[in-house]
């Protein structure tokens, strides 16, 4: 497709508008593109991440071909070995603030096709339908466009990441969309990153979380009393004893969150699996797609803390014998045992936690 064919994929209309739910409260703007809209974006985003991708940091992994948060959670484990306090970051509301004059500013920096930077101007500035109305956008970069996180990326790869690489090479950091952590080998390197790093945010015109961003010490000595664990992508990084040739050592270890075991349980609790009407080989063609998505996010890190979960489903699927076979307890766990010797694999997690 020509650059000049754009034109008719593009007419700068708004997108249609929403929000999605953020894990600490608010709301995120979501845009959706059109159907053209989208093929055009993606037409920009292929030719864009070609030019983007060479320059982008190594330790920046979000939204990018052939890097994952698996990747990020394993470096920042690798980096907590010798970096004894983290600074854990969060960008106030991002996608929402991202200021459009500098986007453009770092697009043309970076990617001197002026048809490029003509369709990027046009997408920031389209505006978004939400509840029947017409809201234009000052400010930010919806969620939900194909070019969106590329464009974010590129922002705080300015912004951040190249601003670390310059004034601070020496600390190591990963960086997944706006969730941020930096390594810090004392606690007063610890104390004047996030002074640095907010002065630096005011210039581009964001602001660190106040709630979130905070200083963590894994395992080193202060008299200030610091969080001793940090979330970061769905996991917990923790100092924990481990035995190393006979000796015991306090290591950093990664975890599945509590808060992603929670949100987890909470959502198998709204399906009420023991109201489905449904026979048990129905059951497992419903729940399997997800508990595969869980068991390969989860599982290639930390997954015996997953158990409980896996635990919980059982004790779900016990109660849906229950309900639906008219059986007590015990004759509901028998039945449900020869379920699982006649057919081990029927439900995804079985190869795990045995009903």
């Amino acid at each position: 497709m020509e650059p000049t064919d754009l034109g008719e994929l593009f007419s700068g209309t708004c997108q249609a508008g929403g929000n999605i739910q953020e894990r600490w409260g608010g709301v995120r703007k979501l845009g959706v593109p059109t159907l053209l809209d989208r093929i055009a974006q993606q037409v920009v985003r292929q030719h864009l991440e070609r030019q983007l991708e060479p320059l982008f940091h190594e330790s920046s992994f979000g939204y990018r071909p052939k890097r994952s948060a698996h990747q990020a959670v394993k470096q920042s484990e690798r980096n907590c070995f010798g970096h004894d306090f983290v600074v854990d970051l969060d960008i106030k509301g991002f996608f929402d603030n991202i200021n459009h004059d500098l986007m453009m500013k770092a697009l043309r920096h970076y990617c001197k096709d002026e048809w490029v930077a003509m369709y990027v101007s046009r997408w920031l500035k389209a505006g978004i339908m939400a509840e029947g109305e017409f809201v234009r956008t000052s400010a930010g970069t919806p969620q939900g466009g194909v070019v969106s996180p590329l464009l974010a990326n590129l922002y705080l790869h300015v912004a951040f990441d190249e601003w670390m690489k310059r004034f601070h090479p020496e600390k190591p950091f990963e960086r997944y969309a706006d969730d941020v952590v930096i390594h810090c080998k004392t606690e007063k390197q610890a104390q004047f990153m996030p002074r640095q790093i907010s002065q630096r945010m005011r210039v581009c015109h964001l602001e660190l979380h106040p709630v979130k961003t905070k200083i963590v010490n894994l395992r080193g000595w202060s008299e200030t009393k610091y969080t001793r664990k940090y979330d970061f992508l769905g996991f917990t990084i923790k100092a924990s004893m481990q035995t190393i040739k006979g000796r015991g050592m306090l290591l950093p270890g990664t975890f599945v969150s509590i808060k992603s075991r929670t949100s987890i349980l909470g959502k198998f609790r709204e399906l009420a699996i023991h109201k489905w009407r449904k026979p048990i080989q129905e059951i497992a063609r419903r729940l399997n797609p997800v508990v595969r998505g869980l068991l390969n996010y989860y599982h290639k890190l930390r997954g015996e803390s997953m158990r409980e979960v896996w635990n919980q489903l059982n004790h779900r699927l016990l109660k849906w014998v229950k309900w639906e076979k008219g059986l007590y307890k015990m004759a509901a766990v028998r039945w449900l045992k020869r379920q699982y010797k006649s057919s081990p694999g029927q439900f995804a997690h079985w190869k795990l936690v045995q009903p």
